[in-house]
This record gives C-alpha cells, structure tokens and sequence, in this order.
C-alpha cells in the first residue's frame, strides 16, 4: 500500500498531470466551445457543421509523428524542446484567436483554429512519448491514469468553464483566458528534466527512412491481411450515427434556448460521469457477453440513443429531458 501511495505522491506524477492538462486543454477550443462563440456570433449552420473539418490534424497527425521522434531541435532536448515549441505557439494561437470575431473574420478564424489544432496534435505527439519517457517502468500504468485525468480536468476547463464564463463575459476575453491557462500548464514542461533517453538518429535521411517504415510499411501489412477491408469499413461506420447526431450538440441546445452554463454543467461534467460510468460498463459487460455479442448490443444502443434528440426537440428548452 505504502508502495503505491509512493508512485504517485512523486514529483513525476504532478508533472504527468500537468502534462496531461496541457495535452486536452486546446481540444474544445477548436470543438464545441468554438460552437458555441460560432453559434452565438450568429454564423450560418452550415459553416459552423464544416468547421468539424478542422479537427482532421488529430487524425493525421501520425504522417508526421516520426519527424517528431527522430530530429532533435536546437535547444531544450528532443522532448523538451518540441513540447516547448509547441505549447508557445498554442498560447499565441489561442490569444489570436481571442482576437477575432467570427462573424466579420471567419476565414482568419478558421485558419488560426486549424493551426491550433495542428500544433495540438503535435503536443500530443510529444507529450504521450515525454511522459512515457520520464516515468519509470513501475509508473507508467499510474502514470496512464493520472495523464488521463489532467486530461478530462483540462476539457472541464476548456469545455464547461468556458461556456460558463461566456454567459459573463466577452467571447475574446474567455479565450485570452484559456491561453493563460494553456502557459500555467507549460511550466510543468520547463522544469521538468529532459528524458535520458538516446536518440536514434537526427538526420533528415534516417527521418525519411523511419517516416516509411513508420508510416507506409503498416499499411502495406495490414491490407495483406484476410478481412482488412472489412475491418476498416466496420470501424469507419459503427459510430458513424453518434458522431452525426452529436455533431452541432452546442448549436441545437442553443437554440433550444439553454444557457451556455446550463450546457457547460450537463454536457461537460455530468458528460463526463456517463463517459466514465459507460467505459467501465461497457468494459465489464463486454467481457460477460464476449466481443461480438457485445458490439451488436452497443450498436443498438448508441442509435436509439441518439433518437433521444428527437424527444429533446418536441419537449423544447427541458433540462431534465
């Protein structure tokens, strides 16, 4: 017991959840909180449904993941230095983006919100290797944990907090806040020591050498494989009906007449609970009920779930609804 309690009372573990902050704290930013300013500024819905584009560098952000891992910047070290980078670029971002009104400067929006997602997604990138790095092997499950709690405190703060604040203050002012928010957590990156660790390689011919092997040669093996197609088409549609009918939540709930803080305390924290609840569930049923079982059951559920909307749009403006 005396043992645990030791992990994670050390230093590593306050630095991991700082790290863990700063790694979910730009992700609304560029999601539903932007939504919900979009919304408010009186954006047309059909810009604000394509601004669910400019999420698409989390998704790629593996084309460039190994330039991350094999070039070391100049200063701060391999780790350091890129989280450094990135994490000063996102505070600038996000304040820009405190700057501008969506309704007179949506393409300047867009293409700083895009650039903040860009550089979110290469924080990521060096962050889940930095804390892999620092901790020791006995830490890392712990690690895992208190990593993904910075994370989910960070979207409580970028998500529910925000909105909150935007029922009493200016939009601009909400977001040079969130990039004040974004420097606090940076300073668990300045001092926390560089990970000992030896690089592989700085050279820009081995990058590209491991960039193929990285990226390409994965690929390649795995359409080799029986049922690879199959596979790729199941997992591009299972959730497909849930992520369509939670796309613009903030914008319908708006328009319903809720309050921002009304949907920042039921969206975001208790969201946050039946995420939580939901995982653990899922997780015990599914090891009851076996795999595929499980999948035909929760496939269900998710889509006759996201009918409750409908319910939500006769009923109006219900918060217990």
């Amino acid at each position: 017991m005396n043992s645990i309690l030791q992990v994670f009372a050390s230093g590593r573990m306050a630095m991991v959840l700082f790290l863990g902050f700063c790694s979910g704290l730009p992700l609304s930013l560029t999601g539903s909180t932007l939504q919900a300013w979009m919304t408010d500024s009186e954006v047309d819905l059909a810009t604000i449904g394509r601004f669910a584009l400019v999420g698409l560098p989390y998704t790629m952000k593996f084309l460039w993941s190994p330039l991350l891992d094999n070039v070391k910047p100049l200063f701060w070290g391999r780790r350091r230095g890129w989280a450094i980078m990135t994490q000063v670029s996102l505070v600038i971002l996000i304040s820009l983006m405190g700057s501008l009104d969506p309704k007179t400067e949506l393409g300047a929006l867009s293409l700083i919100a895009i650039a903040v997602a860009f550089f979110s997604a290469s924080q990521d990138i060096v962050l889940d290797a930095f804390r892999t790095e620092l901790l020791k092997p006995e830490e890392l499950g712990a690690g895992a944990g208190v990593y993904v709690m910075g994370y989910r405190l960070a979207m409580l703060v970028s998500g529910a907090l925000a909105l909150v604040l935007a029922d009493h203050i200016p939009w601009q002012q909400v977001y040079w806040i969130m990039a004040g928010c974004m420097a606090l957590g940076s300073l668990a990156v300045i001092v926390a020591p560089e990970p000992k660790v030896q690089l592989q390689s700085s050279e820009v011919a081995s990058s590209m050498t491991s960039w193929r092997d990285k990226v390409l040669q994965p690929f390649f093996d795995f359409f080799k494989r029986s049922g690879a197609v199959e596979i790729l088409l199941f997992v591009m549609v299972y959730k497909l009906s849930t992520m369509m009918a939670t796309a613009l939540t903030t914008t319908f709930l708006i328009s319903l007449g809720f309050t921002k803080t009304e949907i920042g305390a039921v969206t975001k924290v208790f969201g946050l609970i039946a995420t939580i609840v939901g995982t653990l569930t899922g997780g015990a049923l599914m090891i009851r009920l076996g795999t595929k079982r499980a999948l035909w059951i929760f496939g269900f559920l998710q889509s006759i779930a996201g009918l409750t909307f409908l319910v939500l749009s006769y009923t109006g403006k219900n918060t217990a609804v």
